[in-house]
């Protein structure tokens, strides 16, 4: 199960139907900004549904309402709860220095990805080749 946590559409719908046509996962839930997605995330410990705990999260830095900064921070203190390895990418449009060294430095991101994503690399992050 993967999930992803981006505000753009465009974005969200290549790699949804990248995902689906390259077979590179069965389930992926999507959130438009980082409150949606820990309200998730906070439900899934309080329901104990082991089950939609997503393997991937593909985050995004910029959205509204809660941005990928204040995602991680929450997402830091909960994320040893769930009792299993999320490994979580940053996928962003931002080729900034300080952003990528920011990412790349929090233990919970395990890279830092540059839009658009490369279908072959993105199908490595799964553990699949094309």
């Amino acid at each position: 199960m993967a999930c992803i946590i981006d505000d753009d559409n465009i974005y969200v719908n290549l790699i949804k139907k990248i995902i689906k046509t390259k077979a590179l996962c069965d389930n992926l839930v999507i959130f438009n900004d980082g409150k949606q997605s820990i309200d998730y995330f906070e439900a899934l410990l309080e329901n104990l549904e082991h089950d939609r705990i997503p393997d991937i999260i593909f985050l995004d830095l910029n959205m509204p309402v809660m941005d990928g900064w204040q995602f991680l921070e929450h997402f830091t203190k909960i994320k040893n709860k769930f009792g299993k390895v999320i490994t979580l990418y940053v996928v962003s449009s931002s080729i900034y220095p300080e952003d990528i060294n920011r990412a790349k430095s929090l233990e919970t991101v395990e890279d830092y990805l540059v839009k658009p994503v490369i279908i072959s690399d993105l199908a490595k992050l799964f553990g699949k080749t094309i």
